[in-house]
């Protein structure tokens, strides 16, 4: 993913060009654009890479503590989201995860683990700058948080010897559930990789990097942490409108997303039930919800910022700006 001078990626090209990994034929590698136009796609794409991962975790809690599925059962449930449209590096080393065995237990090593995740830093940047430039990106947000928490673990230890929740007493169709779990993680990813363009796009304007959305997705589909069956997808979505706003606005997106939204918010809503936290699946939902909303309760939020701090208004029904003395 290199920036800097368009002269200086052209003595470069041939050797890049050259080690880069290919998709069918292609190399997934190009010149993104002047300055750190290369490093902030890098830390972007890194970004995605943390809501991926945290997407996958979360379906992954539901089916162990609501379902008990064996990792023999996660294995074969994951191989069979691998061979469809989730297929992507992720699913394909998840899916290998579960079959691995401690060699001095026995035992599936993903179970002797801790439970706590490190991270070096890009997600946090990504963050960062999201709220700098006032870009929502909550499923990557959120995954960044669940990271930190998760390295809370003596606090969560005593926590969860004091704090109830509910029983997981799930009746339904574990069929059911499992396609469920799939269609949010499906949707949820789509809206992640949404967020992480709408901040391209938006870093693209305010930096000057010229970003070619399109061409950012083509280097992504070989060669990297998020490559994805969906990247080729989004690449067509992105080659049909240059300046596409937002991936939910995408016809074949809007359609894959809606189709899949009772399952997602019956995965959701199971999890809820169970005491299963799954801050980036719900994140993702509530930020579909809210993008799709003609009305959100911002207005509100302006009545009590007025009331509060005489900070104005605007009205609806005429133009200008209004303060009230509540």
């Amino acid at each position: 993913m290199p920036g800097g001078t368009r002269e200086s990626y052209a003595e470069i090209k041939p050797v890049f060009e050259a080690i880069a990994a290919k998709y069918k034929d292609e190399p997934c590698v190009a010149y993104l654009g002047p300055g750190g136009a290369g490093h902030y796609v890098k830390m972007v794409h890194n970004g995605i890479e943390y809501g991926d991962m945290q997407l996958i975790a979360e379906a992954y809690d539901i089916l162990r503590r609501v379902l008990n599925l064996s990792t023999q059962e996660l294995h074969d449930v994951f191989a069979e989201w691998q061979a469809g449209e989730l297929s992507s590096y992720l699913i394909e080393i998840t899916r290998d995860i579960f079959l691995k065995l401690d060699e001095e237990t026995g035992q599936p090593l993903v179970n002797l683990i801790l439970d706590t995740a490190g991270a070096k830093g890009t997600g946090q940047w990504t963050s960062q700058n999201a709220l700098e430039l006032g870009v929502p990106i909550p499923t990557l947000n959120e995954a960044v948080l669940s990271r930190q928490l998760s390295a809370l673990r003596d606090e969560r230890l005593r926590a969860a010897k004091i704090l109830p929740g509910p029983e997981v007493k799930f009746r339904g169709s574990k069929k059911a559930l499992i396609k469920a779990v799939r269609d949010a993680l499906y949707a949820a990813k789509i809206c992640s990789y949404a967020q992480g363009l709408a901040l391209l796009r938006a870093a693209g304007k305010e930096y000057k990097f010229n970003l070619d959305l399109g061409q950012c997705v083509s280097i992504w589909r070989a060669g990297c942490i998020i490559r994805a069956r969906l990247l080729e997808d989004i690449r067509a979505a992105y080659a049909a409108e240059a300046s596409l706003p937002n991936l939910l606005l995408a016809d074949s997106f809007k359609l894959a997303v809606v189709e899949r939204l009772p399952g997602w918010r019956k995965a959701v809503q199971t999890a809820f039930q169970c005491g299963v936290p799954i801050p980036a699946l719900s994140a993702s939902l509530a930020y579909y919800d809210g993008y799709r909303s003609a009305s959100l309760p911002a207005n509100l939020t302006q009545a009590q910022r007025d009331y509060f701090g005489a900070h104005t208004y605007q009205r609806l029904d005429k133009p200008g700006i209004f303060h009230t003395e509540w």
